[in-house]
């Protein structure tokens, strides 16, 4: 017996709160200590093999080489690794993480990376191309989101943002700018109030600016629950949070009466549409259900939205937009007072390749409405036959009702087992917890004829092979089982610590 299978089967007799205490008791007890260490050996040992594999097959630089390596070496061995790593995404297995993937695609933005490899908008007077290219991006985005009804009432002073490195990153400026403006209102511990569904960046948000979160669970369809919402506003309230659509579920929060809640009561709103900013308006343009959740809505004060995900640009570029600028000035970094003269950035970071930004615009101005509602209009056929297969699978439950990113768990079969057998027949997928599930979200690569029955055919083999499992059998529980049936969440905090240490720690020889 594991030292999880002692805490599932205590917790399975005494209830999680109950449990908790007890685990503190028994880590004490010297051979509870023992199995623990144990566990985390092997689990060091099982990651390494898994993130460390090329550790024992090439040289590991743990100190610069005396003699530099020779460039065609070094790109022939980057050449050879990046063909035994492509095939799994190119071949539509993983869920996101590319998004478009196309070669000629690819090969044009690494031209044009290639071209301003060297520009830095730190320095906008060397280089006022990446200027062009940072406030178009901004502006085309803006007119995606609804800037041109806030223009045409003439009252809010437009809409405004900053290109960003990523979608935490245009969470954490949005936040900052909520803090410092409610510092102005001598509000000494701003609150965010968010749906329990809402991404951890404004966890990580509200952790780094000293500012507190309030997380409202999520209704039986998975939406934020607007009355619950409601009565979790306090005089300390400062930003409300909804997602277009959530990455858990994949489904858009009820944004109008959320924001209309935030207008009410005099406070900001924040859509975080940094997966769906760059499909949601296609698919509206298609005649999909699509509910309000841009800045044509007058609740809403701020959106990020991510270029690096169905903007189809190179990692990683995002876009956080503001309702009129006071708000983007609090989020500005200034330093007024430094002696090497004064210091200034639109974004946390001071330096930043400029090179992204034109891969960004280059993107966008090359694929166009047209072709940004094409992809659109294959990736929302696609997802609906996979959808539709999944509903059809005995044992298996869709999660709410999402559009491209296709959330679902099960009552009858664990579905961590099933994860473990689509890990073996190659599939990459989400794993989710609270409930327990999983989600594939669908992009360009899994349009590509056959990936969808490919997927359907191999989910239902894996709950088929799930379902048989013998008693006492216990399945191959990767860090989403930890994470979901561990009674103690410290113990979970540990592994994690262990997982992103292996990610950068190299024995030396």
């Amino acid at each position: 017996m594991t030292i999880k299978d002692l805490y599932v089967r205590i917790a399975g007799l005494v209830g999680p709160k109950v449990l908790s205490p007890f685990v503190r008791a028994a880590e004490r007890m010297p051979f509870v200590g023992r199995m623990i260490e144990k566990e985390y050996e092997q689990l060091a040992l099982d990651m390494r093999s898994s993130l460390r594999p090329y550790d024992d097959r090439l040289v590991s630089y743990t100190s610069l080489p005396e003699r530099g390596r020779a460039r065609d070496e070094v790109l022939e061995e980057m050449e050879r690794l990046r063909e035994e790593e492509d095939s799994r995404w190119e071949e539509g297995f993983v869920s996101g993480a590319v998004y478009h993937g196309d070669p000629e695609h690819v090969d044009f933005l690494n031209r044009v990376y290639a071209v301003n490899s060297q520009t830095n908008p730190l320095h906008s007077d060397l280089w006022p191309r990446v200027v062009k290219y940072e406030s178009e991006i901004v502006s085309m985005t803006a007119d995606m989101l609804g800037a041109r009804v806030v223009e045409s009432r003439g009252s809010d002073g437009g809409v405004c943002g900053v290109v960003t490195s990523g979608g935490t990153e245009s969470i954490m400026l949005a936040v900052k700018a909520y803090r410092d403006r409610a510092r102005k209102k001598r509000i000494r511990r701003p609150v965010i109030v968010a749906p329990s569904s809402a991404h951890a960046a404004f966890d990580k948000a509200a952790e780094c600016f000293g500012m507190g979160i309030e997380h409202v669970p999520v209704g039986p369809d998975f939406k934020a629950d607007v009355e619950a919402t409601r009565r979790a506003l306090t005089r300390d309230t400062v930003l409300l949070v909804g997602s277009a659509p959530g990455f858990p579920h994949g489904v858009i929060d009820p944004i109008e009466e959320l924001s209309e809640l935030a207008r009410e009561r005099g406070i900001g709103f924040h859509t975080d549409a940094c997966l769906g900013g760059f499909l949601l308006p296609w698919a509206e343009e298609l005649g999909y259900d699509v509910p309000p959740f841009d800045f044509r809505l007058p609740g809403v004060t701020s959106m990020s939205a991510d270029t690096h995900k169905f903007g189809y640009a190179a990692k990683g570029t995002s876009v956080v937009l503001y309702r009129g600028h006071d708000l983007r000035h609090h989020q500005y970094c200034k330093y007024t007072e430094w002696p090497g003269g004064v210091y200034f950035t639109p974004t946390f970071a001071g330096s930043r390749p400029g090179a992204l930004a034109a891969t960004c615009w280059a993107a966008m101005v090359s694929i166009g409405r047209d072709g940004y509602t094409e992809a659109a209009r294959r990736i929302l056929e696609t997802a609906a036959e996979i959808r539709d297969g999944i509903e059809r699978i005995p044992g298996i439950r869709v999660f709410g009702d999402p559009l491209w990113v296709i959330a679902f768990g099960s009552d009858e079969v664990d579905i961590h087992s099933v994860l473990d057998h689509m890990t073996e027949k190659r599939w990459n997928l989400n794993a989710l917890q609270f409930p327990p599930g999983a989600h594939i979200c669908v992009t360009l690569r899994h349009t590509q004829p056959g990936v969808a029955e490919r997927f359907v055919a191999d989910l239902r083999d894996a709950v088929q092979v799930a379902s048989r499992t013998f008693p006492g059998e216990k399945p191959k529980v990767a860090l989403y089982g930890m994470a979901a049936s561990f009674p103690d969440k410290r113990l979970v905090d540990r592994g994690l610590d262990l997982y992103l240490d292996t990610l950068y720690d190299i024995k030396r020889r």
